[in-house]
């Protein structure tokens, strides 16, 4: 039985700005400067106007982040991953579910809400991740937030992997094969230079 076709109205989107930057000399990614703005502009851009929460995820720089929009912090500020910045989101939203963003991919498309709304509705899953037809994107995704107490467990077990987290749940991968540059993401200062 397939589930309920998703209202726009129950989606809380959420940005991932709270890792350490340790592959970039300690730098706060989400705040580095791209074609004349910080990163962290390019992924509020593709949040479809009908989503009317955003919540970034980050860990320091915080009043620089409030300039942008809402802030929430891992319950433990050691740096545990992004499952850490998806718990707290859960933590911070009664909607059904939550869009999920990396805040260092610049040229992610427009219309990955639409696309990845679109197959989770054609399917009974409770997460839906963009497969770019080389690899998984697992930080552009839609995930149900009935998933939070699997979620408080597994990182209480000391578990990290976004992988293994999702592949516990039916899942299913929106196709969005032909446009591996779209997704690709600043993991240091020299891919974000000879990002074009």
């Amino acid at each position: 039985m397939q589930k309920n076709t998703i209202q726009i109205t129950e989606v809380t989107a959420l940005i991932l700005a709270g890792g350490e930057g340790r592959r970039m000399d300690g730098q706060d990614k989400g705040l580095l400067i791209w074609k004349q703005r910080p990163l962290i502009e390019y992924a509020l851009d593709i949040i479809p106007d009908g989503i009317t929460r955003t919540l970034i995820s980050c860990n320091r720089n915080i009043d620089q982040y409030n300039s942008y929009g809402e802030t929430i912090q891992d319950e433990n500020p050691q740096y545990e991953g992004p499952l850490a910045g998806i718990y707290a989101a859960m933590q911070h939203t009664r909607t059904p579910l939550i869009l999920v963003l990396p805040c260092d991919s610049p040229l992610a498309p427009k219309d990955i809400y639409s696309q990845l709304a679109a197959t989770l509705n054609n399917s009974n899953a409770d997460i839906c991740y963009v497969n770019d037809g080389e690899r998984e994107q697992y930080l552009f995704a839609l995930i149900r937030t009935q998933l939070m107490s699997s979620l408080k467990e597994y990182l209480l077990a000391g578990n990290r992997q976004v992988h293994r987290w999702y592949k516990q749940h039916h899942h299913v991968e929106a196709d969005l094969s032909g446009n591996q540059l779209a997704f690709r993401n600043c993991n240091s200062s020299a891919e974000l230079a000879a990002l074009k």
